[in-house]
């Protein structure tokens, strides 16, 4: 039976080595070759001297040796991040690994411009350029969404790809801040395992293991395996999580490579839901808001039951067929399963109410909150349910026509979706806390009645095409454009009985467009000028909001469209060793849709009659200054931010003229390390947001107010013991700050206090 043939790129080093050797004999005395009578002796002083051939290890992408990145997968296929003409921000393996990030948001951190509203449901909404990622519709892992509401872990990530501005062409549906592609860990050609463990402060342990076994020349399977349990997280919730992930990979090298991977994530997760707000009641101090005193980041007023529990399972299968070393197809298809179940207390002041006719008649303000002022405890129930299949082929392909080079990547996808939400039938109650007596107690939900709430079923097609042509050997034009086509069926039930409220069902099909112009008149230099569409349908957080006549508003609500223009240029310094990437930037939501607050009808109307937008400009360096000083950074200034229009003074948004909610108007992190001594390596870094306002809280009654600004700072230092052992520490929050990292009307949750961490980890 013949085997595949190997494609030149992964036989070019054996080709080489043979020509050499080659040459060598070509180059040999005449006699040695052509004289029988030649002596054994003479034979083998003729012979030639041993050759040692060191190969360093093959790893899956620079993400493992580097803050620095050359490509992307997250513009489909491979490219080079100098030939995507939209900013991308790469947060690589070394970088989690150094500053100790082990969930997602923690690694989005180090990406500027990012913020996270803290939502009604206890899930956290990600904000890229003052915009949504549409809940989680913006959320991808390998190119491929990754729609569900549970806590991300980076045990098995590679690196993590941050897509800003317009990523409908690529992916479909989508913000108008961009997108989160996770790039897993893939099998390589080599015997190499590690195992790392980590102790800390609130009883923090958690101990990951990742081994690729190298199976024969074309083959090699790789599994992980991560356990993390803590009294804390440092902003008010316990942990207590595991993970496992397996993949086998076969014909690597060769014209056909497949690839079927498993993972698992099981969260068993405390949850802080988070703190009321303390405003001032004077007017001229009105934006200067406190923080519920200044207790440690960690404290928590919840009860010892409240849970955060939810499971992701993904089952991924690919194949990529190389038809020649500048075509290949690569197909995908995916299961996944999610699970989520969350029982949390809303913690509020106790205020006058017929359950509470002993607390004050009005909430505390700084002058006024003490030790003893009331807390109540109210519910957060979210129990929910998701399947998703999805599938989705792309070819690319390198190729000469019409005078131009051509590169050309086009594709199909297709996704199945079903999400069903339960409710729990019988309120909890809760007892009371005060400010000094913090968490505790305990309520048995052993034996809940649960009833389903809703469900929601989509199916959704895309089709898509983009060329980049070569014009002039330093210009290039990018043109791209697709089609979705999504229809979604929406069932509202009486939880109780079961009995079907309503039924809803929306139908999309909306043009997406993408063009570029890269001018790169170096290997060290590209500058490009961009223009992206994307949309966002009613239906992107799998539900319609409001009662029986607005979800009926809701579902015929056609989608909303954004704009995104964008100047930027990306330049390597010191023959590559280090990369700037500079933007210019202006996003519009053009048609935002908006409640209508004057409707005679039902007060919640869908209009698309508001517009928002936010021009800046951003920055990241990543790379070596020096071979011994490493350094990453990213920035953010988004001076200009404003809502164009509303449907009226007080809809859903801020009013016509306010700066939105969730923008920052700098925010940023800095990173860098110095290797001291061959053993010695030290880090320090800070990460940073100026004064920002919750989303939808400015209103003509209650004027303006922000969260205050804030820094962190972290170190680290790094020990090498030998070739086999790593001791490294980590420092975080150093000043132990107390701010506001996930913000909302009435509450915010705290971020992470100060924390320290050492890990061992062992390669073998």
């Amino acid at each position: 039976m013949s085997r595949h043939t190997k494609t030149p790129s992964s036989v070019l080093p054996l080709g080489a080595l043979a020509a050499g050797l080659g040459l060598s004999l070509l180059g040999a005395p005449a006699s040695a070759q052509t004289d029988p009578s030649a002596t054994t002796d003479t034979a083998a002083q003729q012979t030639l001297p041993a050759v040692t051939v060191k190969a360093r290890r093959p790893v899956t992408s620079e993400a493992v040796d580097s803050y620095q990145t050359t490509t992307s997968t997250i513009g489909k296929g491979k490219q080079a991040l100098r030939d995507i003409p939209q900013s991308v921000t790469v947060v690589t393996e070394k970088l989690i690994d150094d500053r100790n990030l082990d969930t997602l948001k923690e690694a989005l951190k180090n990406t500027a411009g990012i913020t996270f509203l803290a939502a009604e449901g206890g899930e956290e909404d990600i904000r890229l350029r003052g915009f949504s990622l549409a809940g989680t519709g913006d959320i991808f892992v390998d190119g491929m969404r990754d729609p569900a509401f549970y806590e991300r872990d980076t045990f098995n990530l590679d690196r993590l790809e941050v897509l800003r501005g317009s990523a409908s062409m690529l992916f479909g549906r989508g913000s108008t801040g961009g997108a989160v592609n996770q790039v897993n860990k893939s099998p390589y050609l080599m015997n190499a395992h590690e195992v790392s463990t980590t102790l800390g402060k609130f009883n923090y342990g958690r101990v990951v293991g990742d081994f690729n076994f190298k199976l024969n020349d074309e083959a090699a399977v790789r599994f992980g395996a991560m356990y993390t349990k803590a009294d804390n997280n440092g902003a008010g919730s316990s942990i207590d999580k595991s993970g496992v992930s397996a993949a086998i990979r076969w014909g690597i090298g060769t014209a056909d490579e497949f690839q079927v991977s498993l993972y698992h994530l099981d969260n068993r997760n405390g949850m802080n839901y988070g703190m009321p707000w303390i405003r001032s009641t004077t007017p001229s101090t009105a934006a200067d808001n406190t923080l519920i005193r200044s207790f440690d980041p960690s404290a928590y007023y919840g009860l010892d039951s409240d849970y955060n529990h939810g499971s992701a399972t993904l089952f991924t299968a690919t194949h990529t067929h190389r038809f020649s070393p500048l075509t290949e197809l690569r197909t995908a298809i995916r299961q996944g399963s999610y699970t989520r179940d969350q029982r949390a207390s809303t913690v509020r002041f106790c205020t006058t109410s017929t359950a509470n006719p002993d607390c004050p008649a009005t909430a505390p303000d700084q002058t006024t909150l003490n030790g003893s002022t009331l807390l109540t405890r109210g519910n957060q129930v979210k129990i929910q349910n998701m399947e998703v299949l999805m599938a989705q082929s792309d070819l690319s392909t390198k190729f000469h026509a019409l005078g131009f080079r051509h590169e050309l990547i086009t594709g199909v996808d297709y996704a199945a979706e079903q999400k069903k939400v339960y409710s729990a039938l019988t309120a909890v109650t809760k007892p009371r806390t005060t400010v000094d007596a913090g968490s505790g107690g305990w309520v048995d939900e052993a034996s809940r009645t649960l009833g389903q709430a809703n469900a929601y079923e989509s199916t959704a097609y895309g089709l898509y095409a983009q060329n980049l042509v070569q014009i002039a050997p330093a210009w290039k034009l990018l043109a791209g454009v697709r089609f979705d086509r999504l229809k979604g069926d929406y069932t509202v039930y009486t939880a109780a009985t079961g009995a079907v409220e309503g039924t809803y069902d929306q139908t999309i099909s909306e043009w997406s467009r993408r063009f570029g112009v890269l001018f790169q008149p170096t290997p060290y230099q590209s500058y490009h000028l961009s223009y992206g569409t994307s949309f966002n349908t009613s239906g992107d957080t799998y539900s319609y909001a409001g009662n029986a006549s607005a979800r009926e508003r809701a579902a015929n609500t056609p989608p909303e469209s954004s704009e995104n223009i964008e100047l930027g240029a990306k330049l390597d310094w010191a023959e590559g060793r280090y990369t700037t990437r500079l933007a210019l930037f202006h996003a519009v939501k053009k048609n935002e849709r908006n409640t209508d607050a004057t409707s005679v009808t039902d007060g919640n109307s869908y209009l698309l009659s508001a517009q928002r937008h936010s021009t800046g400009f951003e920055v990241d360096l990543a790379g070596k200054i020096t071979p011994a000083w490493e350094i990453y950074g990213s920035y953010t200034w988004i001076p200009d931010a404003q809502v164009d229009k509303t449907a009226s003074a007080n809809s859903f948004g801020n009013r016509e003229g306010d700066r939105p909610g969730l923008i920052p108007v700098h925010s940023g992190t800095v990173w860098t390390t110095y290797q001291l001594h061959p053993q010695w390596r030290v880090g320090g870094g800070i990460n940073f947001r100026s004064s920002q306002a919750p989303a939808d809280i400015t209103n003509p009654q209650s004027g303006t107010w922000k969260a205050p600004g804030f820094h962190t700072i972290d170190l680290m230092a790094e020990y090498v013991i030998n070739s086999q052992f790593t001791v490294k520490a980590n420092l975080t929050n150093l000043e132990n700050t107390l701010y506001a990292d996930s913000l909302y009307r009435g509450h915010y949750i705290p971020g992470p206090g100060r924390n320290f961490q050492v890990e061992l980890v062992a390669k073998f």
